[in-house]
């Protein structure tokens, strides 16, 4: 059932970004594995990195006593960077850390969520955290059969240390609000983050 689930996914992967041209697979104790699969974009100037995994099994509702095997959310993660730093691609083991937290921890990916890695996303990265950002068109929402619920494709926003603070103090919207009023990219992987909570910039 989860094979016939993931091969979907790949599918729909494909089909809205184009063949990968790369590929990794990290296992975690207690999870299955994960897949991380690079997708180059370079009309736009763009990598894509897409997790494959995360939506083999519907994410549990924790304070639920019994999970149920076919419904519940499902979703794939996907991280978009601006091209040029070759050093991103050393991010498939915390991005498949983050697609593996629903097996691992018990807990429920959804937008408006973060998750602090303790660790640089990528070498050299500034950035330790994560915010799951609402779902947009760069890969749509995939139909299941019934009883399955869709899944849904969550863009992964790194967070540096500062930011995750204001997300914590302030919510996601907030944290996003700010990005806009002092025109960061959150798309650029060497951008500086924000200063710290309550500093001006």
């Amino acid at each position: 059932m989860s094979g016939e689930v993931l091969a979907l996914v790949e599918e729909r992967l494909r089909a809205a970004l184009g063949e990968p041209d790369g590929r990794a697979a990290v296992t975690f104790l207690g999870a299955e594995r994960i897949e991380v699969l690079r997708f180059p974009d370079p009309a736009g100037g763009l990598v894509r990195y897409a997790t494959l995994g995360m939506a083999a099994a519907p994410m549990a509702d924790p304070t639920a006593v019994v999970a149920d095997p076919e419904r519940g959310p499902r979703a794939e993660l996907l991280l978009t960077v601006r091209a040029g730093d070759p050093a991103v691609d050393g991010v498939p083991r915390a991005l498949a850390t983050v697609a593996a937290s629903p097996q691992v921890e018990g807990v429920v990916a959804a937008p408006g969520g973060s998750l602090d890695l303790g660790q640089p996303l990528w070498p050299g990265a500034p950035f330790t955290s994560v915010l799951l950002g609402e779902p947009d068109d760069t890969v749509p929402e995939l139909e299941l059969p019934a009883p399955r619920d869709p899944v849904r494709f969550l863009p992964v926003l790194p967070l540096t240390r500062n930011e995750a603070a204001w997300k914590r103090a302030r919510g996601a919207s907030a944290l996003i609000e700010r990005w806009r009023e002092l025109g960061v990219d959150p798309l650029d992987p060497r951008r500086a983050g924000l200063p710290r909570s309550g500093d001006t910039p």
